[in-house]
């Protein structure tokens, strides 16, 4: 049935930033992780406003005001006096967690000024962040993107890589792959099974520390360019595009996904992961607000359809084109195809 709407609803929608504000101040001060090594002995777990505003150098009514709304959105637990972590905040937004995702939480907050120029990005057709995050020089929001692609991929890496069927495939090029999230994962999955990261030369030493996180640093390599200008280094038995297409535009997007198919062995794989729009382009919600994203901040990026990218793997010589059956969050699907031979 079509949803009941009510001024609410559209008010929710339109102040829904409030709440986003909040959670990034929350993460940019470092409060969560704060309030998890400043809590009292084990009986006692919380921490009193007071001494955590002392401990973040806040002026203590104010934090006690963030702290109230992060409370009532359900980030932290407790009163206006003393406050502790519910379980899901020590996972996701405490630094002592290995689940933490702070870091795409600060890109949020860094790419809200284009968000609010949106108006005038539909009215213009261009941009309004003059530099992407991946393209920064200013080594922390670089940081902040990386391992933000970081905290986004290792919550879904193990199942993608568990769908993806790469048996007896040795060699995987992760194109505009980042800190190498994937590659680490598709090696977990096929022993012996070796891997390239190639991305913007900034990126090797985080690929190199996630891949030595995870025990993987000598079965992943990493090559340096520009994956649009450089040629792709070649001899691949699967290359493997995530989340890369929405930043060009559609005529470099099909130039790249035709590079990556020259990079193959015969009968090899070629898979991409994106956040697919409806072939009608009514939704997906994500996938529809991401490729808004993609105006604000990119010169000609964009959302595309699922039929749009089975169209460039087609273009790009692949066959035997499908969508895998596999549920990701946010709108994300897998079309992959195979080369001849």
């Amino acid at each position: 049935m079509a949803k009941e709407w009510t001024i609410a609803d559209i008010l929710g929608i339109s102040g829904s930033y409030w709440a986003g504000c909040a959670l990034q101040a929350g993460i940019a001060l470092d409060l969560f992780t704060a309030v998890e090594k400043g809590k009292g002995n084990a009986q006692d777990k919380r921490l009193s406003v007071r001494d955590l505003a002392l401990s973040l150098a806040c002026d203590e009514r104010a934090l006690g005001m963030l702290a109230t709304a992060l409370i009532a959105l359900g980030f932290l637990e407790g009163n206006t006096d003393d406050v502790t972590l519910p379980e899901h905040s020590w996972a996701y937004l405490s630094r002592t967690s290995e689940r933490y995702v702070g870091f795409i939480i600060k890109h949020h907050a860094h790419i809200m000024p284009g968000w609010v120029r949106l108006a005038e990005a539909v009215q213009s057709g261009r941009r309004q962040r003059e530099i992407s995050s991946s393209d920064t020089d200013d080594a922390e929001e670089r940081e902040n993107f990386l391992m933000g692609m970081f905290n986004i991929a290792v919550n879904q890496a193990e199942m993608v890589a568990s769908a993806l069927d790469l048996s007896g495939r040795k060699r995987l090029l992760d194109i505009g792959g980042g800190p190498g999230t994937y590659a680490v994962f598709f090696c977990k999955a096929n022993p012996g099974m070796r891997a390239t990261v190639f991305d913007r030369p900034t990126s090797k030493s985080f690929a190199g520390n996630v891949a030595r996180r995870f025990g993987l640093h000598e079965f992943i390599d990493f090559a340096g360019g520009d994956f649009i200008a450089d040629a792709l280094p070649a001899g691949y038995d699967v290359a493997w595009l995530s989340h890369v297409l929405h930043g060009e535009t559609p005529a470099d997007a099909a130039k790249l996904v035709a590079k990556a198919a020259k990079t193959l062995n015969p009968g090899g794989l070629l898979a991409i992961q994106e956040f697919v729009l409806d072939d009608k382009r009514n939704g997906p919600v994500h996938p529809a607000l991401f490729s808004l994203n993609m105006l604000v901040g990119t010169s000609g990026g964009q959302a595309y359809t699922g039929a749009e990218i089975s169209d460039m793997l087609q273009k790009a010589g692949a066959e035997r084109i499908k969508r895998l059956e596999i549920d990701l969050p946010m709108g994300c699907g897998i079309l992959a195809g195979q080369m001849p031979g």
